[in-house]
């Protein structure tokens, strides 16, 4: 039995309704653009969206060496459950953010993923 499953894939950029667009013209599906700060691309079919974040000072990474610049939004159906879990497995708790029912870990590793519901 898995804990989350994937809700969205987001990435972060200087202009997220441009990269928004980009990937809409790759892959299909439709594209939201909430504001200057985020957009939503949600696939045709099944599978998780991508979600664009902007990021001030964005620097693009280079291949290979800089962190790629990415982290995995997982949904999960009861958050004080799937936080118990993956504290357990070894994941930090960096920020609660109760204001988007989001909350940010970082993997054993360091990588940043949300737990949300």
């Amino acid at each position: 039995m898995s804990i989350a499953t994937v809700h969205m894939i987001t990435v972060d950029c200087s202009d997220p309704a441009a990269l928004g667009r980009f990937y809409q013209a790759v892959l299909g599906g439709e594209l939201k653009v909430e504001d200057d700060e985020w957009a939503v691309l949600r696939p045709v079919g099944a599978g998780p969206a991508l979600g664009f974040q902007a990021v001030p000072g964005y620097a693009p990474p280079s291949w290979p060496g800089v962190p790629a610049q990415t982290h995995l939004d997982l949904h999960v159906e009861d958050p004080e459950a799937a936080e118990k879990e993956v504290l357990a497995l070894g994941a930090t708790l960096l920020e609660n953010r109760p204001e988007n029912r989001w909350r940010v870990y970082a993997d054993p590793a360091g990588h940043p993923f949300c737990l949300g519901f």
